[in-house]
């Protein structure tokens, strides 16, 4: 648990630099053009050739790490897409830090059934309860814990254990979905950020032809780039959410399964062995 914790921990820490150091890039950036303009304003008359845009320790420094970590293409898309993107990123962070959470504990809860049971049903058919019980303990995942229950009440009748086991499945089902709603919310609130952004990308558009009293590409080109950025965004977030997901659910229909052929095998030794 405490691995967990410390990997998701370390995953927003990180995501929490990257969402600063791309803030700092687009202020730094916004302020550099404006110098520049204020330059060329100065210049009047005098013909400036045209040279490389050079930045600033601090701007290229937080730039370049930005880049460095998520890629310039991205960091250039990101300050392009306008103020609908940060909360696009908040559910990026959201979502991956819940996948890499739920691939651990999926992980950590699937075992090799088959030799388990292979393992525990002679040991509970000699009514070595103990031996039994200690197994259990000793092993990972929900299939164990069911089992460990049952056979804790082993001494009590076939009735006691099958409601014991009945409980144990409850609260492990509990566990084996958490996660789902996060990830839900995601996929849904990805879209509509995308196509909230789409609606702000094209209002921006109309505006400024209404200001320049013409329609010309380059006048509603930054009202439709944003407007397709954040669409695209919303789908790449999305998408793979929904993948994730969906094996997500098939993981846990797996488990399921095995924690029915095992408290079946378990009753049905039981029963056979009273």
């Amino acid at each position: 648990m405490r691995k967990k914790f410390l990997t998701i921990l370390m995953l927003i820490v990180m995501a929490n630099f990257i969402f600063t150091a791309i803030a700092y890039a687009q202020e730094e950036t916004s302020m550099n053009e404006t110098m520049a303009a204020d330059t060329l304003e100065k210049a009047g008359e005098e013909t400036i050739e045209d040279e490389p845009f050079e930045e600033s320790p601090q701007s290229s420094g937080l730039e370049m790490f930005a880049r460095k970590i998520v890629g310039s293409g991205l960091v250039d898309l990101f300050i392009q897409g306008g103020f609908v993107m940060y909360p696009l990123l908040i559910l990026v962070i959201w979502g991956i830090a819940t996948i890499i959470w739920k691939l651990i504990s999926l992980s950590y809860a699937k075992i090799n059934v088959k030799n388990f049971l292979d393992t525990v049903i002679p040991l509970v058919e000699d009514k070595k309860y103990n031996e039994a019980i200690k197994i259990c303990e000793e092993t990972k995942g929900p299939v164990a814990v069911i089992m460990h229950m049952g056979l804790l009440k082993a001494d009590q009748g076939v009735e006691a254990v099958e409601k014991a086991i009945e409980n144990a499945s409850i609260l492990e089902m509990a566990y084996l979905e958490k996660g789902f709603i996060p990830l839900s919310t995601t996929i849904n609130l990805a879209p509509m950020f995308g196509f909230f952004g789409t609606i702000v990308g094209m209002i921006r558009a109309f505006r400024d032809i209404a200001a320049a009293g013409e329609v010309e590409p380059t006048i509603v080109a930054t009202g439709i780039q944003i407007a397709l950025i954040t669409t695209a965004a919303g789908l790449a977030v999305a998408i793979p959410m929904q993948f994730f997901n969906n094996m997500f659910l098939g993981m846990v229909d797996g488990l399921v399964m095995d924690m029915q052929k095992g408290s079946e095998k378990l009753i049905e030794t039981l029963v056979e062995n009273k």
